[in-house]
C-alpha cells in the first residue's frame, strides 16, 4: 500500500488540506516583501554636500540658499547638484556668470549630506550616510540578506528531514521575526548587516518547509494547485508590499510593518500538522495514525479504521530503515540521485539567473518606484495562472522547459533589436519576466515531487542554496555592459536555455505517486526504463541487435 491510498480513503483535498494551505499562506505574505526590501530601505534619494557648516564670512550669509549652493557645489551636465563633490574655495564668480566652472578644483564633501526626504522620510543610506564612497556598502546589504538565505536553505533543509518539518516551521517563525524586528533597531551599519544576515537565514525555513509540508498532505489531483497556490502567494505579498511602503516611509517602520504577519503566522501554527508521510517514513506511527485521524475527522470521513490501523500503515514502510538519519550526503549516495541533483539544481541556478537578471534588468516603464514594483508584480499573476492549466495539459517537465526557453527567446529578441526602440524592449522584457515567472513557479513544485520523502527537505535546501547562488550572480552579470552592452542579455539568454536543455531530462511526475524511500523502485528518470526494456528484449531475444536498437528508439522519454 502507498501514502495516496490512504489519502484518497480520507479525502486527499479536504477541509484539513485547505486549512494547511491557508496557514501556509498566511506565513510565506511576508516572504516577499523581505526579499525585495532593499529596493525601499537602500533608495538612495537626492543628496549634495553640506554647507550649512561651512565659515565663510558676512558675504557668504548673506547669500539667498540657492546662491551659497550655486558658490560650493558644481553643477552636473543633467542641471542637477553635485552628489559628492563640492569646490575647493567658493566660486563667487558664478553669481555674475551662469555659466558652469569646469575646471575649478573640487574635494569631496566635508561635512556630511543634505537629504531630500520628500518622498522616503529615511533609508538606511540617509542614516548611515552610504552614499559616494560608500554605496557599495548600501548595495551589500542586499547581497548579506542573501547570503543568510543561502545557508539557511541548506541548514533548515537538513533539519526538517531530522526533526520534522512542523517544528522547524516554528522555528523558522520565531526567529525570522526576533532577527527582524531586532534589525529595525539596529545602531550600526555593522549591527544592521548582521541581523539582516540572520533574518534571511531564519525566514527561508519558511519557503522550503510550508511548500513540502502542503505538497505532501495532498493527493495527486490537487498537487498542482498547491503549487501554484503557494507561487500565488509571493505574488500576492509582491502586490501588496508596495502600498505599504507607499505609506510607512521610515526604514524602521517599514521593516516592522512587513515582519508583523509572523504574528498571526505563529498563533495560527497550532493547527499546522506535522507531514504524516515524514512520521511514517521515520517510524513514528502512533503519531502519523493521530493527524491521520484527525485529517479524516475534520474532512468528515467516517469508517476508517482499518485504513489506520497500525498494521496497515506499517505496510507502507519501504526497503530502508526507518529509524536511519538522512542528510545531504544521501543525494549523491547512489547513481540515480547524484543526476538527480545534478540536473535540479543546475536548472534552480538557471531559473533563479534569469528571473532576478530580468528583474534587475528591467527598464523604460517611466513610472515612480511603487508603480514599478507593483507592476513587476501583476507580470506575474496571468504567467501562474497560465502555469496551473498548463501543469495537467503538457505535464511539469514541459511547462519548465517551455518556460525557460521562452525566456531565452524572450531575451535573444532583445539582443538584436534596436536600442531607439525602447517600447518594444519594454514589452519583450515584460513577456520574458512573466515566463520566468512561471518557470519559477513550476520549479519549485516539480522538485518537491522529484524527491523522495526521506531526503525531500534536504533536496530543496540544496535546490534552494544552487538558486541563491543565482540570485548572487545576477547583479554580477549585469555589470558585464561595460564590455559589452549586449553581453548580460547574451549571457542571461544562454542559461536560460542551458536551464531549459537540462529540464529536458528530468522524468515527468504528472499523476505519479510521491517517491517515498531513495530504494523505491519508482523510476528516477526515462533512460531507466529505456534501460530495463532493452536489457529485457536481448535477453529474450538471443542478443539480435536490429531488433533490440529499434525496440530502444521507439521507447518514450
Amino acid at each position: 500500500m502507498r501514502f495516496e491510498n490512504i489519502l484518497s480513503d480520507i479525502n486527499g483535498f479536504g477541509r484539513f488540506q485547505k486549512m494547511v494551505i491557508a496557514i501556509s499562506f498566511l506565513g510565506r505574505f511576508t516572504l516577499p516583501c523581505h526579499f525585495m526590501l532593499n529596493n525601499f530601505i537602500a533608495v538612495v534619494p537626492p543628496h549634495h554636500c553640506n554647507i550649512s557648516a561651512l565659515d565663510a564670512g558676512d558675504v557668504f550669509r548673506n547669500l539667498t540658499l540657492q546662491q551659497q549652493l550655486t558658490v560650493h557645489i558644481p553643477v552636473q551636465e543633467d542641471g542637477s547638484l553635485s552628489s559628492c563633490k563640492m569646490f575647493a574655495e567658493p566660486q563667487y564668480q558664478l553669481l555674475l556668470n551662469s555659466s558652469n566652472i569646469t575646471d575649478a578644483p573640487t574635494v569631496p564633501c566635508k561635512n556630511g549630506w543634505v537629504y531630500d526626504t520628500s518622498a522616503f522620510k529615511s533609508t538606511l543610506a540617509t542614516e548611515w550616510d552610504l552614499v559616494c564612497d560608500k554605496r557599495r556598502e548600501n548595495k551589500a546589504t542586499a547581497t548579506i540578506f542573501f547570503v543568510g538565505v543561502m545557508f539557511g536553505a541548506v541548514c533548515f533543509g537538513s533539519l526538517s528531514d531530522r526533526f520534522g518539518r512542523r517544528i522547524m516551521l516554528l522555528l523558522s517563525y520565531i526567529l525570522g521575526m526576533v532577527f527582524a524586528v531586532a534589525s529595525a533597531f539596529s545602531t550600526s551599519y555593522v549591527m544592521f548587516t548582521v541581523l539582516r544576515f540572520f533574518t534571511g537565514f531564519s525566514i527561508t525555513g519558511i519557503v522550503i518547509v510550508s511548500s513540502v509540508l502542503s505538497v505532501e498532505w495532498v493527493d495527486i489531483e490537487h498537487r498542482k494547485l498547491v503549487g501554484v497556490t503557494d507561487s500565488l502567494s509571493w505574488t500576492f505579498g509582491n502586490t501588496v508590499f508596495p502600498a505599504i511602503a507607499y505609506f510607512v516611509t521610515d526604514w524602521r517602520w517599514l521593516i516592522i510593518s512587513v515582519t508583523s504577519p509572523l504574528i498571526l503566522a505563529i498563533i495560527t501554527w497550532r493547527w499546522m500538522p506535522e507531514s504524516a508521510r515524514w512520521l511514517i517514513a521515520n517510524g513514528k506511527l502512533d503519531q502519523a495514525q493521530y493527524y491521520l485521524q484527525k485529517c479524516a475527522k475534520m474532512n468528515q470521513i467516517k469508517d476508517v479504521t482499518d485504513t489506520l490501523k497500525t498494521e496497515t500503515l506499517s505496510s507502507i514502510v519501504m526497503t530502508e530503515k526507518r529509524d536511519r538519519t538522512y542528510s545531504y550526503l544521501d543525494l549523491v549516495r547512489t547513481p540515480r540521485m547524484r543526476c538527480l541533483a545534478l540536473c535540479t539544481g543546475t536548472v534552480w541556478f538557471c531559473v533563479a539567473t534569469a528571473f532576478y537578471g530580468i528583474s534587475f534588468n528591467i527598464s523604460g516603464f517611466g513610472l515612480s518606484i511603487y508603480l514599478t514594483q507593483f507592476t513587476y508584480a501583476m507580470i506575474e499573476l496571468p504567467a501562474k495562472i497560465a502555469v496551473y492549466y498548463l501543469l495537467d495539459k503538457i505535464g511539469r517537465r514541459f511547462t519548465e522547459v517551455g518556460a525557460l526557453l521562452m525566456v531565452g527567446l524572450c531575451l535573444g529578441i532583445n539582443i538584436v533589436v534596436p536600442k531607439g526602440m525602447s517600447v518594444v524592449r519594454t514589452v519583450v522584457a515584460v513577456i520574458g519576466k512573466g515566463f520566468s515567472a512561471a518557470s519559477f513557479a513550476t520549479i519549485v513544485l516539480y522538485s518537491s515531487e522529484l524527491y523522495p520523502t526521506v531526503v525531500r527537505q534536504n533536496g530543496m535546501g540544496y535546490n534552494s542554496f544552487m538558486a541563491r547562488i543565482g540570485v548572487a550572480v545576477a547583479p554580477l552579470i549585469l555589470l558585464l555592459d561595460e564590455f559589452w552592452q549586449d553581453l548580460p542579455q547574451v549571457v542571461l539568454c544562454s542559461v536560460a536555455v542551458l536551464g531549459g536543455i537540462v529540464a529536458r531530462t528530468l522524468p515527468e511526475t504528472r499523476n505519479k505517486c510521491l517517491r517515498e524511500t531513495i530504494e523505491d523502485p519508482g523510476r528516477l528518470f526515462a533512460t531507466d526504463i529505456s534501460r530495463d526494456i532493452t536489457l529485457s528484449y536481448r535477453t529474450n531475444n538471443g542478443g539480435r541487435k536490429r531488433k533490440q536498437q529499434t525496440k530502444y528508439k521507439k521507447i518514450k522519454h
